[in-house]
């Protein structure tokens, strides 16, 4: 399997991203793919609060990073990762924008996990007018998303 992502012109690059650290970055679709395939576990580290006024994705373990107020680390973090990925399975992780997600992948081999940081995020990339949402992201690419 091959990762897809989407260059600035919106054509598709079907090519495996490398990374230092951890495992790699991943597509949101190959991702849900993983996911869906029962190969990996969805881990969102958003904050409650984001997934709770932005839209969550229905199945993932909610595991913040870090939390809100103030964006501390999150204590319980790395016994809440290891609890949630079986030996065996990737755990692809997902925060707003495919960065806060980079340093939870780097923290998740550290413990010794198989873990992919999910490209784009759940939002994507602000566009010219900083609203996020309509330049890639989980929501944007139509995969598996609810909102309260």
């Amino acid at each position: 399997m091959v990762a897809r992502r989407h260059d600035a012109g919106g054509e598709e690059v079907s090519q495996p991203q490398p990374a230092a650290g951890y495992a790699g970055d991943v597509s949101a679709q190959l991702a849900c793919q993983w996911w869906q395939a029962g190969e990996a576990v969805l881990i969102d580290v958003r904050t409650d609060a984001e997934r709770e006024w932005v839209g969550f994705v229905p199945g993932a373990v909610a595991l913040a990073w870090k939390q809100w107020p103030g964006m501390a680390l999150n204590p319980a973090f790395d016994a809440g990762l290891q609890a949630a990925v079986p030996p065996g399975k990737k755990a692809v992780l997902l925060c707003r924008s495919g960065v806060r997600s980079i340093a939870a992948a780097k923290r998740a081999t550290e413990l010794g996990l198989e873990a992919y940081n999910i490209l784009e995020g759940f939002e994507g990339d602000p566009d010219a007018e900083a609203h996020r949402g309509a330049r890639g992201g989980w929501r944007y690419r139509g995969l598996p998303w609810r909102q309260n």
